[in-house]
């Protein structure tokens, strides 16, 4: 399984999922891979920013990766975001030769320059193998490295493996519009949008060009079914599901907050044991998850998915 230029849909984004000591929960991993299939995203990132990587030595993130592969009935694609390129080299080969769709690759912190980072993805071209399908991660908010899109446009003509564009520069929708526009006119190659900031602007950005979702939402079945109604055209109904989401949405984007807010979620829905983050890592206050749960309270009056524990 791969994806392509064309890839449409919900790549949900995973959290690892730990014990309170700090231990990967496989368990309780399984569960969320088989919940997401159940769901209907169209498939999965694993060892991403949200899945707490940098907190993973190697031997841990690729038995992670092996995991998910091997249980998951959907593409899989891995985080090897490394400011060098051995480890990026042997995280993605090893993946790759697992069955992996592709790898995401975020730039480190230090570009400054476009032709910094037009460098350096050339560079991760040449570490992981020029046929070997990868996410281009913009995510200034948390990299600090501004893509304009004419850099974007270099790194996908010079790149032949760079098919989707993980789009999470903020506020961002005319940067959608303008890469369609850049698209249109033969000036890059079409790739495929998916959105992330925690579906923040799903709803405008489907209609500016995006093709789906890849995000972290506690809720996926809802961007699943408002990507798949955007889709269909049914503007109203779309905005309308993603409305009654959209005060847990905004409560989870609170910086440094939205991981614990998830992860919270998710266990109170049954599907992970512990809400832990690995150390180092904040937790909410009981006030918080007073907050969380009248949230979720709220939001069940209106989407049954809500109706938990």
């Amino acid at each position: 399984m791969t994806f392509s230029r064309d890839t449409a849909g919900v790549y949900a984004i995973a959290p690892t999922p730990f014990h309170p000591d700090g231990a990967v929960d496989y368990p309780s991993l399984d569960r969320l891979i088989d919940f997401y299939g159940e769901v209907g995203v169209d498939g999965l990132t694993v060892l991403g920013q949200l899945g707490e990587a940098p907190k993973l030595d190697q031997s841990e993130a690729l038995e992670i990766a092996t995991r998910v592969i091997k249980r998951a009935s959907f593409p899989i694609v891995v985080g090897v975001s490394s400011p060098g390129f051995a480890a990026m080299r042997s995280l993605s080969d090893a993946v790759m030769d697992l069955g992996a769709a592709g790898v995401m690759i975020a730039p480190p912190n230090t570009l400054r320059t476009d032709d910094q980072i037009v460098g350096y993805y050339a560079g991760a071209t040449d570490a992981i193998g020029k046929d070997t399908p990868f996410v281009l991660q913009d995510y200034p908010l948390t990299f600090t490295v501004q893509m304009s899109n004419s850099v974007i446009a270099r790194i996908a003509n010079d790149n032949p493996g760079c098919l989707m564009l993980k789009h999470e520069d903020w506020p961002g929708l005319e940067k959608i519009t303008a890469l369609r526009a850049l698209e249109a006119d033969g000036a890059m190659p079409r790739l495929s949008i998916l959105t992330g900031n925690g579906g923040l602007f799903l709803d405008f950005e489907m209609e500016r060009g995006a093709d789906g979702a890849m995000t972290g939402y506690c809720f996926p079945d809802m961007l699943v079914e408002v990507v798949q109604l955007s889709r269909e055209g049914d503007r109203d109904a779309a905005h309308d599901l993603f409305d009654a989401h959209l005060p847990l949405i905004r409560y989870e984007q609170q910086p440094g907050a939205g991981l614990a807010v998830r992860k919270y979620v998710l266990q109170q829905r049954g599907i992970l044991d512990s809400d832990a983050q690995r150390k180092p890592a904040g937790s909410l206050s009981g006030a918080a998850r007073r907050e969380v749960d009248y949230l979720v309270r709220r939001l069940a009056s209106k989407d049954g998915r809500a109706r938990i524990a």
